[in-house]
């Protein structure tokens, strides 16, 4: 374990406890709080001309509950400073309108979070910006793509459901040509594995949700930002009212002081269950960024510490209806949105119905895969079962 690896380890620990916020606890209270009072008339005028200095003023500037979780990820990811949202999503909008204005152009990868794709077709629409996907793959090919109003590129690494891992060294590159801002969803990856602000980006977004929450019971997004955006995303984020609860704050603190020792459990089960699943004649394809057949493999290998616990598998033959054989009677993977948490997940999902600059082309349904923390061997024996029950289906269609 190298110096690095032990310091980081050792911040999730003690990153934003702060005594003046924990009051002599380990863990700084939950601050449940809309009004805040004031002594004196100096003291209103004074956190009045800055609401944003870590001092009380009205809760929906943050108490010591969100500043602990706040300084502690913006530690992690090395930026000038965290917004918290209420959900990822909301994350992710509010990082995008930080950045951009009535009029101009972004970039989004065709990858993404379908969400973020959703937002872009509505909202932006509205609001007079126009939206081009781009193949996930483009690399330092996307300075092409760039036209004199675009704002923004937006990128994620590995891509929601087809895990191309982008090349964003040699995107932010061409961005960084243009003075173009550049956000990356690093929701997979966690500070711990990806530093997309190291690397140049302006906005590191989380859906804390997931495996900074980790334990599937809240809803959570943050935004890290560098130092030329942060006053941006911040002004941004007071002026749409943004904020987040203090107990979900509580909760994602609490789940970020194990994401070191659970990420590392989730890689290890789902290194291990991905290479039996390669193996299994049902699989045509594992989409794992760290398996050579995954799209961008060698750049995960360059750019990335490791895996986490989420991929998908492409099924040979049959269709999505199909899938229902499979995933039906799964005793331990459920059927359920998100992940992150300690529980395994299953998902079978279409990518074409997302996609516009690239064509997903595959011989048989996709199915998203999240392992938890179970012992692997029953996690294969269930989707031993599961495979089984899908095979004997498609032999009875003829």
């Amino acid at each position: 374990m190298t110096d690095t690896k032990q310091k980081t380890d050792t911040y999730l620990v003690t990153g934003g406890r702060r005594k003046e916020w924990s009051h002599g606890v380990v863990n700084p209270p939950v601050y449940r709080a809309s009004t805040c009072l004031f002594e004196t008339y100096a003291e209103l005028r004074e956190r009045s001309a800055d609401p944003s200095a870590k001092k009380l003023f009205y809760g929906r500037k943050g108490t010591p509950t969100q500043w602990s979780l706040e300084e502690a990820i913006t530690e992690l990811e090395g930026g000038a400073g965290t917004m918290l949202y209420p959900s990822g999503i909301a994350a992710i909008t509010g990082a995008i309108l930080a950045c951009v204005k009535a009029g101009d152009h972004i970039l989004i990868t065709d990858s993404a979070y379908e969400p973020t794709r959703t937002f872009a077709n509505g909202l932006l629409r509205q609001m007079g910006i126009e939206t081009t996907y781009y193949d996930p793959m483009v690399g330092a090919g996307i300075e092409e793509l760039f036209r004199e109003n675009t704002s923004l590129v937006i990128t994620e690494a590995p891509g929601s459901l087809t895990f191309e891992v982008q090349d964003l060294p040699a995107i932010i590159a061409a961005a960084k040509k243009r003075d173009l801002y550049v956000i990356t969803d690093n929701t997979w990856a966690t500070p711990l594995l990806l530093n997309p602000l190291k690397l140049g980006a302006d906005i590191s977004v989380h859906a804390c949700t997931k495996y900074i929450g980790g334990h599937s019971d809240i809803m959570l997004g943050s935004a890290t930002a560098n130092k030329r955006t942060f006053k941006a995303l911040q002004r941004t984020a007071y002026q749409l009212g943004q904020t987040c609860s203090p107990d979900d704050a509580f909760l994602a603190s609490r789940g970020l002081r194990t994401l070191g020792v659970r990420l590392k459990a989730h890689e290890e089960n789902a290194l291990k269950v991905a290479a039996w699943l390669r193996e299994r004649p049902e699989v045509a394809t594992v989409l794992h960024p760290a398996f050579e057949e995954c799209p961008g493999h060698e750049v995960w290998a360059r750019d990335f510490a490791g895996s986490s616990g989420l991929f998908s598998i492409v099924l040979k033959g049959g269709d999505y209806a199909d899938t229902a054989a499979f995933v039906d009677d799964m005793k331990l993977f459920k059927m359920g949105f998100s992940w992150g948490g300690y529980e395994s997940l299953i998902l079978p999902s279409d990518p074409n119905s997302s996609r516009s600059a690239t064509t997903w082309g595959a011989p048989g349904p996709l199915v998203r895969l999240h392992i938890g923390l179970e012992d692997t061997d029953d996690l294969i024996a269930d989707l031993e079962a599961g495979l089984e029950r899908y095979s004997a289906h498609l032999g009875a269609k003829g």
